[in-house]
Order: C-alpha cells, then structure tokens, then sequence
C-alpha cells in the first residue's frame, strides 16, 4: 500500500512539473505573440493583395494553400533551424534580429515611399498582366509564401529571443511550435475573413431586406476604407517593431546612445504626465521614436536595396530579384 501511494505521489509530482512546464509554454508563446506583433499585422495586411481580382470561388482555396505554405516555412524550416542556433550559435541570434528588423524597416519605409511616390511602372505592368488563371493563382501562392517565408523568419527570431536561455530545449521547441501554429491560424484566419467580406455583404444586400440588407450595404462600404486602415496600421507597425529590434540590437552590442536617447524622452514625457496616463504617454512616445528610426533606417536601405542587394542576387541566381 505504501508503495502505491509513493506510485501516486511520483505520479502528482510529475504531473505538476507537466502543468507548470504547459504553463511556461503558454505564457512564452503568448509573450512571443505579442512582441512579434509588427511582423504579424504586416503578414495579414500583406497577404490579402495575392487573392485580390480572384474569382470568389478561388478566394478561400487560395488563403488555405497560403496558410499551408506558412506552416511548412515555420514548422519544417524555421524551426529546426532556430533549434539549432540555440545549441550551436546562440550569438547569431541578435545580429539576425537586427537583420530581420531592417528588412521589417525597409518594407515600411518602401511602403511610405510608394504611397507618396506612387507605385513603380513595373509595378504596373506587373498587375496588368493576363495569362492562364491556373498558372496565374500558383503564380500568386508562391510568391505569397515566398514573403511569408522572410516574414516567418523575422515572427520565429523574435519568438526565440523572448524564451529564457535556461528553458530546456524541449520547451523552446513546444514554444516555437505554438507560436507558428497560433499565429498562423490568427492571421490566414483573420485573411480569409477580410477577403470575404465583402462577399457576404454583397449577399446580404441581394438576398435579404431591411436591417440585414442595410448591414450588407455597410459591409461592402466599410470594407476598402478598413483594407486601407490595415495597410496604414501595418506599415506604422513595420516600422515601430523594426526599429525598436535594432535599437535594442545596438544596445546589446554595445552602442547604447540612440536606446538610452529614446528612454530618456519616454521616461520624461512619463512623468510628465498625469499618473492615469503616464504609462501610455511613455509607450507612445518610445514607439514614435522606434518608428522614427524604423523610418529613417528604411529610407537609407531602400537605395542600397534595389542598387546593391538586388543586382547581387540578379546576378548569384540569373533572376531578376522581385520586390515586395
């Protein structure tokens, strides 16, 4: 008897080490979540331009093969790869953040840059472009899971710099393994909502009278002006996680200034201001200097981008390098 009760309390023993290791996981991954959020609204902005001008029926099979593509990048490649940096170099890991986080940058400070500009005449043409509707969509989900794949990167770096260098490997793993499925079901779910919309506002308005018709009516209004709020949202954010990774990149490397620059002004518009608001006060202002920064990065890049990056990689693959 007393050796089955010793059974039972190795079992509860055990069993409570599993809760609180399931514990961690969730709030590390919750935690990553949230500090890969620049990158994350940027993919469910992104994403919806490669279903654009689809036929409806095409829409949600378009978002699946998109969201399975996602999966693969994170689970199958990504993961693996973050495992092994954490055993091997754990070194890399800040200088690939920093990478990731001027390329997050770049793609803000291009997007400002168009929406100012206007798009590029290859751009243009590229949209204008006709052929077959088959070989079209394939065209679409691959290169749709070609940004996904650089902007995985960036959400799975960031994961794995927010997990503890004590946790066991076992545990940065299940980490990485429920940040790529969540945040992959979060944001394809979230696209396949947004590209249909629309659709069942059209629905709506056709098929049903008075107050659902008039709901109907709103969603199909609503719809381009909140596309439109999403990619500005998107951008800002772009920018602001951008460049608060390489600040905080700098920092840890040793050059400090520009990070203690921008706390010091956070730290003083806090206390400046009324104690129900100061925290909120202090985080805008960190994150407006972060995406000053982002933006002033993004600009420097955008040149060394297309005159130094591209032609490099025209030149190591025989392919024109395509813009995002």
């Amino acid at each position: 008897m007393s050796g089955l009760l010793a059974l039972l309390d190795d079992v509860a023993g055990i069993a409570k080490v599993a809760a609180a290791s399931v514990d961690d996981v969730a709030g590390m991954s919750a935690k990553a979540g949230m500090k890969a959020a620049g990158a994350v609204i940027d993919d469910a902005a992104v994403t919806p331009k490669y279903v654009h001008g689809a036929d409806a029926s095409r829409e949600l099979p378009i978002v699946f093969k998109i969201a399975r593509g996602s999966i693969f990048n994170k689970v199958v490649i990504l993961l693996p790869i973050a495992l092994l940096l954490t055993v091997f170099a754990p070194w890399a890991i800040t200088p690939l953040l920093m990478l990731g986080g001027s390329y997050l940058c770049f793609e803000g400070a291009e997007k400002v840059w168009h929406a100012i500009s206007g798009p590029h005449e290859e751009d243009a043409a590229h949209d204008a472009q006709g052929g077959d509707k088959a070989h079209l969509e394939e065209a679409r989900v691959k290169g749709a899971i070609k940004t996904d794949f650089i902007l995985s990167a960036e959400i799975m770096t960031i994961a794995l710099s927010t997990i503890p260098p004590e946790q066991s490997l076992w545990i940065k793993a299940l980490v990485l393994f429920a940040v790529a499925v969540l945040i992959t079901v979060a944001v394809y779910g979230a696209v396949a909502l947004i590209v249909k919309a629309d659709d069942y506002g059209l629905s709506l308005a056709r098929r049903r009278t008075g107050f659902l018709e008039r709901v109907g009516i709103g969603i199909v209004k609503f719809m381009p002006g909140f596309m439109k709020g999403l990619t500005i949202v998107g951008t800002a954010a772009m920018l602001w996680v951008g460049g608060n990774i390489v600040l905080h990149g700098l920092y840890e490397l040793g050059f400090p200034l520009p990070y203690d620059t921008i706390h010091h002004w956070s730290a003083g518009a806090s206390h400046a201001a009324p104690p129900s608001v100061s925290g909120i006060i202090g985080w805008a202002v960190t994150a407006f200097f972060d995406g000053i920064f982002g933006l002033l990065l993004g600009l420097l890049l955008i040149p060394v981008a297309h005159h130094v990056i591209n032609p490099l990689i025209s030149a190591v693959t025989g392919k024109r390098a395509e813009a995002h």
